[in-house]
C-alpha cells in the first residue's frame, strides 16, 4: 500500500495497466449499484434511518436491518465448508445495527437452495448459531427454501430487528473537530469478495497453500469470519459517540455517511496480508482497493476528541484521525494513506 506522498501510478502490483483490475471489471459497478438503490428508495420511499431503517413505537424505536454474504458463498462451495457464513450473514446485520446506535436483540434467516443438503445445512446453522451468541442476541427462526429454477447452489440473508430509546439512537452527523476511533477487522469481511475472487484466482486455486501466514489455503483466508462489533455499543454510548460507520460496501467513503465533512485519517490499522496478496495478484490500485475493502479497519465512530482517547483505551481501539470541515461539496471526502477519496 502507498504511504506518504500520496503519488498512485494506478498500477500497484507493478504489471502493465492495462492488467490492473477494478470491481467493475469484476462485475459490480458501485455507481450503477447505488443509482439502482437510489431508484428503489425512490419508488418505495425513504424511511427514517440510515445504516437501519427506524421505526417509532412511542418511547423507543424499533430498528430493522437486512443484508447477505454474497459472493463469499463461492468460496465457501468450492472449498465444501459452510461452517462460517452464518456468522457473516449475522456480522453484516448486527454492525449495521450497531452504527445506527441501536442493540440488535433477534434475527430470522433466509436460505435458498436449488436442492435440500442436510451437511451444509447444518454448517450454517452452527454458524447462525456461534453468530447470534457472539451478537448476545436470539435467533427466533427462518424459512428455507427450495427453488432449483432460481437459485444455484444457495443463497442466504437475514433481517435483524433491534431496540433503542430514542435518546440513545446517534444523530449520524460528525462534526468538525471530532476525532474518529476505529477498530480493526478481521479481514476482508463480506464485501468486495466479488473484485477479491477474480484477483485471487487469477494465478491460484481457492485450494492452494496460502502465500501467506495464519492460512492453510488462499479460500480459507478469504472465508475468515466478519467481526461483530456490538461489544463496543455501551462504551460509544458511555463516550457520547455522535455517528460511527460500518466499512462495508465502498470501503472507506462509508465515512461520508457522516457528514459532508472532510475525513483525515492517518493511523488506520495496518491492512492484514490477504489485502496486501488481492492486490498484488490483481494489480489493484490503492485508490480502488480503499474504495472496495476495509483494508484492515472495520468500524469507525466520530465523537469530542477529549473523550476519544478514553473510549480507545476502555476498547480495543485506537485514535485513527480527525474530522475537517469539507471543501464545500455535497458528499464529503476521506483522505487516507494518500489518497483522496
Amino acid at each position: 500500500m502507498t504511504e506518504g506522498d500520496g503519488e498512485d501510478d494506478g498500477n500497484a502490483s507493478g504489471g502493465d495497466a492495462d492488467d490492473e483490475l477494478t470491481y467493475a471489471d469484476a462485475g459490480v459497478d458501485i455507481d450503477a449499484s447505488e443509482a439502482a438503490t437510489a431508484a428503489l428508495i425512490g419508488a418505495v420511499g425513504e424511511g427514517e434511518g440510515d445504516y437501519a431503517g427506524l421505526l417509532d413505537i412511542g418511547d423507543r424505536y424499533l430498528a430493522l436491518a437486512t443484508d447477505g454474504v454474497g459472493t463469499k458463498l463461492l468460496v465457501a462451495e468450492a472449498l465444501g465448508d459452510y461452517s462460517t457464513v452464518g456468522i457473516d450473514c449475522i456480522a453484516m446485520n448486527v454492525n449495521d445495527l450497531v452504527a445506527a446506535g441501536v442493540r440488535p436483540v433477534a434475527f430470522v434467516d433466509y436460505l435458498a437452495v436449488d436442492e435440500p443438503d442436510e451437511r451444509f445445512a447444518e454448517q450454517v446453522g452452527e454458524g447462525l448459531a456461534r453468530g447470534a451468541d457472539l451478537a448476545d442476541m436470539e435467533l427466533v427462526g427462518g424459512e428455507t427454501a427450495v427453488m432449483p429454477d432460481v437459485i444455484k447452489g444457495l443463497d442466504l440473508a437475514g433481517t435483524c430487528a433491534g431496540l433503542a430509546a430514542k435518546e440513545a439512537v446517534f444523530d449520524g452527523a460528525a462534526r468538525p473537530g471530532d476525532a474518529l476511533v476505529g477498530w480493526e477487522s478481521s479481514g476482508i469481511h463480506s464485501n468486495g469478495l466479488t473484485l477479491a475472487r477474480e484477483a485471487a484466482t487469477r494465478e491460484h486455486a481457492y485450494t492452494d497453500p496460502c502465500p501467506f501466514e495464519g492460512y492453510e489455503t488462499v479460500g480459507e483466508a478469504l472465508l475468515e469470519p466478519t467481526r461483530i462489533y456490538t461489544d463496543l455499543l455501551d462504551p460509544m454510548r458511555d463516550h457520547g459517540v455522535r455517528g460511527a460507520a460500518h466499512v462495508t460496501g465502498g470501503g472507506w467513503t462509508n465515512l461520508t455517511r457522516l457528514g459532508a465533512n472532510r475525513y483525515v485519517v492517518d493511523d488506520a490499522f495496518d491492512p492484514q496480508p490477504v489485502f496486501e496478496f488481492v492486490q498484488s495478484v490483481g494489480g489493484v490500485s490503492d485508490e480502488e482497493m480503499h474504495r472496495t475493502f476495509n483494508m484492515g479497519t472495520g468500524f469507525v465512530a466520530a465523537l469530542d476528541p477529549d473523550a476519544a482517547e478514553s473510549l480507545a483505551a476502555e476498547t480495543d481501539g485506537r485514535v485513527i484521525g480527525r474530522v475537517e470541515d469539507g471543501d464545500g461539496g455535497e458528499e464529503g471526502s476521506v483522505a487516507i494513506r494518500g489518497l483522496e477519496l
